[in-house]
């Protein structure tokens, strides 16, 4: 990155029922109101990184782990990634789960999740809660939500959590006040 110039940022996620893809959207939209370049992507489209100077990537988590074309995507450039600034984030049920046994679950940062993280070296990680729709889901899946202490169906993102989390990229990458403040979803 040029001195005084504003940074290219990629931002790439893989959405399963689409939660990380608008949470990435808003990430993007609001760094980009900030004056930095970004561009967002899919994970299966994402674009040359040689254009960019820090890297967001967000994924789905199914089973306590990252989508598997986030870890394969990571290792695949892993050298491009380790050149640039990098965060990453992940969207599940574990932020939403409350109560005791909640709690520790939502603290926890599963083995295969912490693997890659680790590998990655990002700035830093976040989970953030997604969707939940209790469409389709078994009776047997239902009594282990409650028993983990989820708290309702439907939309459970926290988008102050989400918001305090792209201010803080923004700053690390020196990014001035937003000419305008996103929406989100």
């Amino acid at each position: 990155m040029e001195n005084n110039a504003l940074p290219r940022i990629a931002v790439i996620h893989a959405s399963a029922q689409g939660s990380t893809r608008e949470i990435a959207e808003f990430i993007a939209s609001d760094l980009a109101g900030r004056g930095a370049t970004v561009e967002v992507a899919d994970i299966e489209h994402a674009p040359d990184l040689s254009r960019f100077d820090a890297v967001v990537i967000g994924s789905a988590v199914h089973n306590m782990s990252l989508l598997p074309s986030v870890p394969e995507y990571i290792a695949n450039h892993h050298g491009d990634l380790a050149a640039r600034d990098v965060w990453l984030f992940s969207v599940g049920l574990g932020p939403a789960l409350v109560g005791p046994i909640g709690r520790r679950v939502a603290r926890a940062v599963p083995k295969k999740i912490a693997a890659v993280r680790d590998s990655l070296a990002p700035h830093e990680y976040r989970a953030f809660a997604g969707h939940y729709e209790r469409a389709g889901v078994s009776l047997p899946a239902r009594a282990m939500y409650r028993m983990l202490g989820g708290p309702r169906y439907g939309d459970l993102r926290d988008w102050k959590a989400i918001i305090t989390w792209t201010e803080a990229i923004a700053q690390t990458l020196h990014l001035p006040q937003p000419k305008y403040t996103p929406s989100h979803p």
